[in-house]
């Protein structure tokens, strides 16, 4: 039976491999840095990461925590660098070890987002706020110190847990009208999605760096539309800049990812869908749970 040990496993991305992989002979070893029926780990504790991984052996170790507030980055450098960077530094050191596959999940904040086109694993980064800068330098540790990972940059990341969607959806009961930035383009990413890529990445030897988003693009502001459109809800978006918007991070204006390496080693064994559609089917789940709840 393979042995999976995941990180951040209460997060949206956790909580979906482990759904994706319910009824397989797989034994998970589910961390977090706090949480009920869960291993307790800090990633940035390299000794207790050494401990656990020699003392669990795992197959694979699937890297979903996070420091993802994007703006709490800014004042919280340490804190960033210590999770997005000396963490997955840490579970490299510690796969290598004991011969684990890693898979590490990036972000789309790596890029500055001048870019005119959609960007592939080989277009030049450079991330603009203190959340891209770590998860950038995460990157870098894991080519360093893991011989066999995968890092998969994905973005606008939604599943089970707080999200944009749930976030419109819920201002949506006391507002007539949100704004929301328009000048921000990327690609809406379910976690379902993002869970099939790795099942479809694990079992393979094609290691290296790939692009993992929901296919097509939008900006934030079209999200929250079609978002309010499959809810049937009467709610209006005001379009605003991000400028108009004043958070304390800079955003990439474009990073829509181009899943490349994906379709030059998947061919048409497997492709992500298209993100209009994951959405579809992540609103229908909810609607569901919430009349069966």
């Amino acid at each position: 039976m393979k042995k999976f040990l995941v990180t951040g496993c209460n997060g949206q991305l956790g909580r979906a491999i482990n759904q994706e992989y319910a009824g397989e002979a797989v034994e998970f070893i589910n961390t977090d840095v706090a949480g009920d029926g869960v291993t307790p780990l800090d990633i940035t504790d390299v000794e207790a990461v050494l401990a656990l991984v020699e003392q669990t052996k795992p197959d694979v170790i699937i890297n979903c925590a996070a420091h993802t507030n994007v703006d709490a980055c800014e004042q919280q450098w340490d804190l960033a660098y210590q999770i997005n960077a000396i963490g997955p530094r840490n579970l490299s050191i510690a796969a290598d070890k004991v011969g684990a596959k890693l898979i590490h999940v990036s972000t789309d904040y790596v890029f500055p987002g001048t870019s005119p086109k959609p960007l592939t694993e080989f277009d030049e980064v450079g991330p603009i706020s203190a959340y891209g800068k770590t998860k950038w330098e995460g990157e870098n540790f894991v080519k360093e110190f893991s011989s066999r990972h995968f890092i998969l940059r994905t973005a606008w990341l939604y599943g089970d847990g707080k999200n944009f969607v749930k976030t419109m959806l819920k201002l949506s009961e006391t507002h007539d009208v949100i704004t929301v930035v328009s000048d921000q383009f990327g690609s809406p990413t379910s976690a379902v999605e993002l869970a099939k890529m790795i099942h479809f990445l694990e079992p393979t030897e094609n290691y290296g760096t790939y692009h993992a988003t929901c296919e097509g693009q939008c900006s934030w502001a079209d999200f929250a539309v079609e978002i309010f459109k499959k809810a049937g809800k009467d709610t209006k978006v005001q379009y605003v800049t991000t400028e108009e918007y004043n958070s304390p991070a800079k955003r990439p204006a474009y990073s829509v990812l181009d899943n490349y390496m994906l379709r030059l080693v998947a061919k048409d064994a497997f492709r992500m869908a298209d993100w209009k559609d994951a959405l579809d089917v992540y609103m229908k789940e909810m609607q569901n749970d919430k009349i069966g709840g």
